[in-house]
């Protein structure tokens, strides 16, 4: 069985930073790749930022403010949030590619989500 435990997250003001990280534990045979979603009140959940072992991605609303980063002996990512606007409020969720003993393939992984707020 396969835990995502995401840490990090707060209140912050607008201009400040924060660090979220998740931590992937249970069965794990390869990481694929990792991520951030956020969902805003009201608002479809959105790819902010994910990561594989060759490359990066992110949402242009955050692209020279957000850095991701993956410890892969760890099986951690990291999302560094510098520069945060209030738009950038919500529930962060990591999420998780792994392929795994008990199945053998690729399946999709969540965490529980943490709330980030960025005050005016």
């Amino acid at each position: 069985q396969v835990r995502l435990e995401e840490s990090g997250g707060g209140e912050v003001q607008a201009g400040g930073s924060q660090r979220l990280s998740c931590a992937a534990s249970g069965d794990i045979i390869s990481i694929n790749a990792m991520g951030w979603h956020r969902q805003a009140p009201g608002k479809q959940r959105e790819l902010v930022a994910a990561i594989t072992l060759a490359s990066t991605n992110y949402a242009d609303s955050v692209k020279g403010r957000f850095t991701i980063s993956l410890d892969n002996a760890e099986n951690t990512v990291y999302l560094q949030m510098n520069s945060l606007k209030p738009e950038d409020t919500g529930v962060y969720y990591c999420n998780a590619d792994l392929t795994t003993y008990t199945s053998g393939r690729r399946s999709d992984y969540w965490g529980q989500g943490t709330q980030v707020t960025v005050s005016s």
